[in-house]
């Protein structure tokens, strides 16, 4: 059995050596050189190895930052010394990175890496379940690849160690995931918590149909040709879901069963994620609610992220994805759900104070270069499950983690549709957007544009990965937000290749605007 130990920055972008930090918040790892086992039959030990790689999409940094601090509702301000990392959150909000920042050299090597392990195990599977989960894991990571960073390296696991791979462009790379997806589909079967599933495979390539004009476009950044066949696509993939029958939107007051500690049970939404549980939490998601919370409140958290205030006020007042009381969260340790502000309490109801002696009261205000310990509205999506004595040890969260979520299948449907898609259902997009707000305790719109339908799919799916993608399709991402006074250059739309990538394998080239 042959092992690969050169070249591994060039085909799988593994790290030397991560950028150091002066925040303890950053997850650090060091890696030294790597071998990777090639050629063997793939087991099921190595398809879990694959798996095991989406724990990292768990973490507050790396994938997640790109997608979310680039965005419209996610900020990282520095709150004194606390939060500066050298830059790293504010360059991500203010698009104002290089080839050269950590993050995003992070997030390359950990996506490729999954890439490249996934395609060992579809290389050398001949159990049918196991090549078709890591056909779909394979498409899983290069559609992040793809999206992110606009091209995609591919090293057959027959070729020579001392080969370059081959680097594809982004229609080729989105062909290669439809052609993977499209097995998965044929060869998974029913959902099954953390696992890849048939419908898993469905509403990724609803994903990508839905995407195919960002990824096909002639310029980086548009303008986009949203084709009608691929919209009906999206619609087929959509309806084959739906007619599954396994999934439901939660019912009226229930929205944030989705995220509780009990979602396994309570959610009939979740088409793919992390299974975690109270012993065993390999995709934990304390992060989700430890990147904001203050460090007096319970559970204490790192005093970090904030929504932005524009986005706070695109929600009704009586729209209960903004947030509220909770029951066995709120009236055991004084946290509430969605997004934060004013003044904060903890157990027993008791209003809590900063640091200082201040009362703890978050505001709309923040500065993403210098705020104090309570600026900023927080977000609280997912939640730990207090202890009896209202407490929380959020060591082990059971929350299992989302990834695709049968609301955001909904509303690619409506979207294809508004973009000129056929429904053969005969559904428009305005009735869908109503049959997800309706339950939310949102009023019913009258009509439904672009726009709106941007608004829609921000208020429900907030803070769960997919803004930056998003954005990007409706046209939205370079505009100025708050932080971030001036319009940003399209060419942002897409992330630079790290310098030492390029500089390793002569067949990537770097992004244009970099």
């Amino acid at each position: 059995m042959k092992k690969i130990i050169t070249k591994i920055s060039a085909l799988a972008g593994i790290a030397l050596v991560l950028s150091a930090a002066s925040c303890t918040k950053l997850d650090e790892e060091t890696f030294g050189s790597r071998s990777i086992d090639e050629g063997g039959a793939a087991t099921a030990a190595s398809l879990q190895g694959v798996y095991d790689q989406l724990n990292g999409q768990t973490d507050q940094a790396n994938t997640y930052a790109l997608q979310e601090h680039s965005t419209d509702e996610m900020m990282g301000p520095t709150r004194g010394t606390d939060w500066g990392d050298f830059g790293t959150w504010r360059k991500l909000h203010q698009h104002t990175w290089d080839p050269s920042h950590n993050q995003i050299n992070d997030t390359w090597d950990q996506l490729n890496t999954g890439v490249y392990r996934a395609t060992q195990v579809v290389d050398g599977a001949t159990d049918v379940s196991i090549k078709a989960q890591a056909s779909f894991l394979r498409a899983w990571f290069m559609f992040q690849v793809t999206d992110l960073f606009g091209q995609q390296p591919y090293r057959d696991p027959k070729s020579a160690p001392d080969e370059n791979p081959e680097v594809k462009t982004r229609t080729e790379a989105t062909d290669f995931i439809i052609k993977d997806l499209e097995f998965a589909e044929a060869n998974l079967g029913t959902a099954t918590l953390g696992k890849a599933s048939k419908a898993a495979a469905q509403a990724l390539l609803a994903k990508v149909y839905l995407n195919r004009a960002v990824y096909n476009a002639a310029t980086v950044g548009g303008p986009f040709t949203f084709a009608k066949a691929d919209m009906d696509k999206v619609i087929e993939y959509a309806n084959k879901i739906t007619a599954a029958g396994s999934f439901q939107l939660a019912s009226s007051g229930k929205y944030f069963d989705n995220f509780s500690w009990d979602n396994a049970t309570l959610s009939k939404e979740i088409i793919f994620g992390i299974e975690n549980t109270d012993v065993q939490a390999p995709g934990t998601t304390r992060n989700r609610w430890r990147m904001g919370l203050h460090y007096n409140q319970t559970p204490d958290g790192w005093n970090g992220f904030t929504t932005l205030a524009d986005f706070y006020k695109s929600f009704e007042a009586g729209d209960e994805r903004r947030g509220g009381d909770y029951p066995g969260l709120t009236d055991k340790i004084g946290l509430k759900t969605g997004f934060l502000i004013g003044q904060q309490f903890g157990p027993g109801n008791v209003a809590l104070k900063q640091r200082g002696g201040q009362p703890l009261v978050f505001t709309e205000n923040v500065n993403i270069n210098f705020s104090t310990e309570a600026q900023g509205i927080r977000v609280i999506k997912y939640f730990p499950k207090p202890t009896a004595d209202n407490k929380v040890n959020d060591d082990q969260a059971g929350n299992d983690y989302i990834f695709l979520r049968y609301a955001d299948v909904m509303l690619m449907k409506a979207e294809a549709i508004l973009r000129g898609g056929t429904d053969p259902n005969g559904q428009t997009a305005l009735a869908i957007v109503n049959a997800i707000r309706t339950p939310r305790g949102a009023t019913a719109l009258t009509s439904v544009d672009e726009a709106t339908l941007l608004a829609e799919r921000g208020r429900e799916l907030y803070y769960e990965g997919w803004r930056r993608n998003d954005q990007i399709r409706f046209g939205t991402f370079n505009n100025p937000v708050d932080q971030r006074p001036n319009a940003s250059d399209k060419t942002r739309t897409l992330y630079p290749i790290p310098q030492r990538a390029v500089d390793t394998n002569p067949n990537l080239k770097q992004n244009p605007g970099y």
